[in-house]
């Protein structure tokens, strides 16, 4: 299945039915009244969130919805059908923004989330509605209202507890193959993720998501390479694992190249809770292991201690990583939901 984070879409929703003029005609009934009826209301476009979708690929093939008009009224007073309503399923953590993509007009966060995004036009009287005691044959008859009618655009924001972050092959989709059972696509050259990864790491009784998404350049928030299209997907992330390629010579610079990104693009990324963690070091000696995490320590404002030294190629400490992203995952849940994270030891709350 193909990735696709992005989609412009048409909706329309349904023309009300037009009321109907007509006059009552029966056998020994000389003068019969109006007795047309009204239109049906058109039908609406709505929006649900669905938990088993992950892509906007659908979208790509059908970017025209209309949801039904409603059916005319008739004589005898019968008033027309309403239109059936259109509902367009979205995958959890898309935003639908205006065309000219200034303002969100509503994120899908919750699975069963509905949002009515047009609603249909009513419909029109019929004669009958407009029959007085000065004007009983009224041939007046409304067309129905027409229905609303718009482009918005789809951004799909994944929903994630952790998102991996990282100049490209500093070794982020090894870790997630590594800790999860996603199979990205993994080769020892840059930008080998062209998309988004997610993977659900199972550790004691507890669960995350991580998400991997491509890395990052100098420049990505300006565009450059393909990594600033893909930093919204860690905006609704706990907590950010920053990964370090600890065979690259100045490791120093490549965080804050990454840190410089982060910072640049907004949306709160640079003040999330970050772990910092210095991969590869299975191709290094423990003396270049422990320079490189002082020297990483040293840019970061840490202490060298506070420096993961991992490896996802070998396995190497990586339950370590685990356990630390998950308290702060633990404590992001808690506070959202008003429960307490840690039990009276200090370990994540285990319900």
């Amino acid at each position: 299945m193909k990735f696709l984070d992005q989609a412009k879409i048409f909706v329309k929703s349904g023309d009300g039915g037009a009321g109907a003029v007509s006059f009552r005609r029966e056998k020994y009934i000389e003068f019969g009244g109006p007795d047309g009826g009204d239109g049906g209301r058109g039908g609406d476009v709505i929006l649900e969130c669905v938990a088993n979708l992950n892509t906007l690929i659908d979208f790509r093939y059908q970017q025209h919805f209309k949801a039904q008009k409603g059916h005319h009224g008739m004589g005898r007073n019968r008033t027309g059908g309403g239109g059936e309503d259109l509902i367009i399923k979205v995958p959890v953590g898309t935003q639908i923004l205006s065309e000219d993509k200034e303002f969100v007009i509503v994120d899908m966060v919750e699975p069963g989330q509905r949002f009515v995004l047009c609603k249909g036009g009513d419909g029109g009287f019929g004669n009958a509605h407009y029959k007085t005691s000065t004007n009983q044959a009224p041939r007046r008859a409304d067309p129905g209202w027409p229905g609303e009618e718009k482009w918005v655009w789809l951004r799909l924001k994944l929903i994630a507890d952790c998102g991996l972050v990282g100049l490209p092959n500093a070794g982020k989709s090894t870790f997630l193959a590594a800790v999860t059972r996603a199979r990205p696509k993994i080769a020892d050259y840059p930008f080998t993720t062209l998309h988004p990864n997610l993977g659900v790491v199972y550790i004691g009784e507890q669960e995350f998501v991580i998400a991997d998404i491509p890395g990052l350049i100098e420049g990505a928030h300006e565009g450059a390479g393909i990594g600033d299209r893909f930093l919204g997907h860690i905006e609704r992330c706990a907590v950010l694992l920053h990964l370090i390629d600890g065979t690259q010579d100045d490791v120093a610079e490549a965080y804050d190249v990454v840190r410089g990104e982060l910072e640049q693009y907004g949306a709160g990324l640079d003040e999330k809770p970050e772990i910092l963690a210095l991969n590869k070091i299975d191709a290094l000696l423990p003396e270049e292991v422990e320079e490189k995490r002082r020297i990483l320590a040293e840019a970061a404002g840490l202490e060298p201690s506070q420096v993961h030294a991992i490896s996802g190629a070998a396995g190497m400490q990586l339950n370590e990583v685990l356990y630390a992203m998950l308290r702060h995952v633990t404590d992001a849940r808690a506070k959202r939901l008003g429960e307490p994270s840690r039990d009276d030891e200090g370990e994540p709350y285990i319900p």
